[in-house]
């Protein structure tokens, strides 16, 4: 069995080449009941959040049937460990052999997500936000923010890379990081401005009150919601959903877990049949994704098991290929 570090993902994947895997891996499916999501209550108050996310497919590498693969991740989010200097999301992910369910790889849960989770956005953009789109405002600048930055500069000609985080001294962080690997990036201060001039709007907080504002958004902007991971967390408002096509990754995941669904559903500002598509809608080729210059468009994920299978299997395959 391998052991796969954050260090060996980074090594095995590249973004475009990922937004490929995912696009085909939604294309053919798999089998990823909807994952389950236990609160661990603590006395003090500060809940951690368990999630549990199993997939498997019968597909290989080569896109035959010949056992394939099972994949499990298994992640803790603790918001209060950026107190003690500790990383909010940690985890592994297990691939096994699908014939006999041997365990192949134990690989990083955290750099495994990071990577899916920015390629999902990543793919989505690829068919729903303007094609010229240059201007991209990243909101949060977490662990996931570098990774969304990225990943969209890999599928639009991004020209402007905006950071905006409640902590400042964050944003300036990031936007060096990302300077430094010479991707065109700065911190900015004022959060309405630059989402009334983004392209791209890519949020990643763990917010429980709306950060991007829809009224604001011009016409033809993308925003792309990936943080808010249960039915309390929201980045933005009903204006949004609104004045926005909507699109999701999975639907029972995001009108069960995500809360920029889940309660514009409940307020009647959105219906749950008019989202308009999914990844594996768009895929294949189901719905179509943008159909004008001027439109608003609209995904959130809230994250797949299905992204994280076809991430570790390309993973496992790329370092074994090395390996040989």
């Amino acid at each position: 069995m391998l052991t796969v570090s954050a260090k060996d993902i980074d090594c095995a994947l590249t973004f475009p080449g990922l937004v490929e895997t995912l696009r085909k891996a939604f294309h053919d499916g798999a089998v990823q009941p909807v994952r389950h999501h236990h609160t661990i209550e603590r006395p003090d108050g500060a809940d951690s959040t368990l999630l549990l996310m199993p997939a498997w497919s019968d597909l290989n590498a080569a896109g035959t049937s010949a056992g394939g693969y099972v994949g499990v991740k298994i992640v803790t989010v603790s918001p209060d460990n950026n107190k003690i200097g500790k990383p909010a999301v940690v985890g592994l992910y297990l691939l096994l052999d699908g014939t006999t369910g041997e365990p192949c790889a134990l690989m990083d849960g955290p750099r495994l997500t990071q990577w899916r989770t920015a390629c999902a956005s990543a793919l989505a953009a690829s068919y729903l936000a303007r094609e010229e789109a240059s201007e991209l405002l990243i909101v949060g600048a977490g662990a996931q923010a570098s990774f969304l930055a990225r990943a969209h500069n890999a599928v639009r000609p991004i020209s402007s890379i905006k950071i905006w985080n409640r902590t400042s001294a964050n944003a300036e962080k990031l936007a060096a990081e990302l300077r430094q690997e010479g991707l065109p990036a700065e911190a900015v201060s004022d959060l309405d401005a630059e989402v009334s001039r983004a392209d791209i709007i890519s949020c990643a907080t763990i917010s429980e009150r709306p950060v991007a504002k829809g009224r604001l958004m011009k016409p033809g902007a993308h925003l792309d919601l990936v943080g808010g991971f249960t039915p309390a967390m929201r980045e933005t408002d009903d204006d949004a959903i609104r004045r926005a096509r909507v699109f999701v990754d999975t639907r029972p995941g995001a009108t069960k877990e995500a809360g920029d669904i889940v309660q514009p559903i409940a307020s009647g500002a959105l219906a749950a049949d008019d989202i308009v598509a999914d990844l594996y809608d768009l895929t294949r080729g189901k719905a179509k994704g943008r159909t004008s210059g001027d439109e608003i468009t609209l995904f959130k994920s809230v994250g797949a098991a299905i992204e994280d299978l076809a991430a570790g299997i390309a993973v496992f395959n790329n370092l074994k290929n090395k390996n040989d």
